[in-house]
């Protein structure tokens, strides 16, 4: 009897071949299915006919894949995956390495550059990569970069010249050839049989559109809810259906569409396109797994709230130290009032719209606007080790070495680290203990406080059903 092939990085064969036969969303974005008799890759919910056993193999990573040999499914589009939730719940090395390729760190500094903001050499971070994923971070980045143009090239107008610098490539030449050598063919071969829009020399001039998907049941009401109730005036604009906010020379709104979340993006430079969409994909939640997290709290207390909201999703944060001024702000006032502030605070210090950085917060004279002087104090010691980098908000430090550098900030508490880990540091198990608002819905429906261990490790969802359910 011929042996079963091999599933590298310690996939489970059988587990996988059974979600993939039967077309299991759950596990879109989790697994690629790759088949050696046509050397393409797939996601698990690709419709075309399950390939025998003996043909099939399975990645981790799409770079995984592609290090193999393969190429992306033209028909199901790998590069519309949502992305792998498992990283969030881990919030290991590997996971915040993989959220500054999402950064464009890669892009702009090489593997040097990534391995420096982690504080271990490449060679460490090569074997990590290789050891986990079956492929090293700049092939990670790589596959990164081709699946944006691949997408770019597929949805957008945007010319190829374009399209190679808004997927993070350094040149032209460096685009076509990367793509020829792995898909097998040239960017305009891909449009050509694509059917997307036709290539239009002004659309550098005109809004880019690409689509965001997410792993169903979606709940986008109530995440736009929350961020409309804390929206930053003159910075973003929230209704019930679209999300807007101000970035370097544009703007970028993000509406609600069947399936997956429409981004548009308005901007001169199209340079930084792979950086707005991982912000986006965090600020809303798009790789969670609500089926994992809705069999785990349904299983206790919250059974009502679950079943009344099964897509319920953790608002994430545009900008880590952004999220972090919102915290400190929003210490014992109300949401409106701290909202009020913080569009003082971006109007005195930041300008076009855009909300200050580190840097700037950190010489900014914030008298006169309504702050405490503690308050303004702590702003200012925040601003300043956030912009030396002794604290890192957006992905590389480590969580637990993030929030500890946090409370050493006079004015900085539990509840303001806690929040902060739920959002911009995106702990799903972050539990802002002392909030008067989860004790007020917690008593409200009965439940003491020794639960609150149950919902691990789901519990900043669990903080949010809370919160919804007042």
């Amino acid at each position: 009897m011929r042996a079963e092939p091999a599933s590298p990085v310690g996939l489970d064969f059988d587990a996988c071949y059974r979600a993939a036969s039967a077309r299991d969303p759950r596990f879109d974005g989790r697994f690629y299915t790759a088949v050696s008799t046509t050397r393409i890759y797939c996601r698990p919910i690709c419709p075309a006919r399950t390939p025998a056993r003996r043909n099939v193999r399975f990645y981790r990573h799409a770079a995984s894949a592609e290090a193999a040999g393969f190429r992306p499914c033209k028909r199901c589009r790998p590069e519309l995956s949502p992305g792998d939730p498992g990283w969030d719940v881990r919030s290991d090395l590997i996971g915040r390495a993989l959220r500054l390729i999402d950064e464009g760190v890669v892009d702009d500094f090489g593997v040097a550059g990534l391995a420096r903001r982690l504080h271990i050499t490449e060679r460490h971070l090569h074997r990590l990569f290789t050891a986990e994923l079956g492929a090293g971070p700049l092939a990670v980045a790589r596959t990164k970069r081709l699946l944006l143009a691949k997408q770019l090239l597929t949805e957008t107008a945007l010319p190829v010249t374009d399209v190679a610098f808004a997927a993070g490539f350094g040149s032209v030449r460096q685009f076509n050839a990367t793509m020829k050598e792995t898909y097998g063919f040239a960017p305009g071969e891909l449009r050509a049989t694509a059917g997307g829009p036709r290539t239009d020399t002004t659309a550098a001039l005109a809004p880019l559109s690409l689509r965001l998907h997410h792993r169903e049941p979606y709940d986008p009401v109530g995440l736009l809810g929350f961020l409309a109730a804390r929206a930053i005036p003159g910075v973003e604009e929230v209704d019930a259906t679209s999300y807007t906010r101000a970035v370097a020379g544009g703007s970028v709104t993000l509406k609600v569409a069947k399936g997956h979340l429409a981004l548009t993006v308005s901007v001169a430079d199209t340079r930084h396109v792979a950086r707005i969409v991982a912000r986006c994909r965090r600020l809303f939640d798009l790789d969670a797994d609500p089926t994992a997290v809705g069999e785990a709290l349904s299983q206790t207390a919250l059974h009502p709230l679950v079943q009344a909201r099964p897509g319920l999703r953790v608002p994430g944060a545009w900008d880590g130290f952004e999220l972090a001024v919102r915290a400190v702000v929003g210490q014992q006032i109300s949401v409106a009032g701290a909202r009020t502030l913080l569009g003082r605070i971006a109007e005195r210090a930041g300008g076009d719209g855009l909300f200050p950085t580190a840097e700037a917060l950190a010489t900014a004279d914030l008298s006169g606007l309504g702050l405490t002087g503690r308050r303004t104090a702590t702003l200012a010691a925040l601003a300043e080790r956030v912009a030396s980098g002794e604290i890192d908000l957006d992905g590389a430090q480590e969580p637990g070495e993030a929030v500890a550098r946090l409370l050493e900030i006079p004015g900085i508490g539990p509840w303001t680290t806690s929040y902060i880990a739920m959002r911009a540091l995106r702990d799903p198990d972050a539990w802002p203990g002392g909030d008067l608002g989860l004790r007020k819905a917690m008593a409200c429906l009965n439940i003491p406080e020794d639960h609150i261990e149950r919902w691990r490790p789901w519990r900043a969802y669990a903080a949010m059903h809370l919160w919804s359910s007042s």
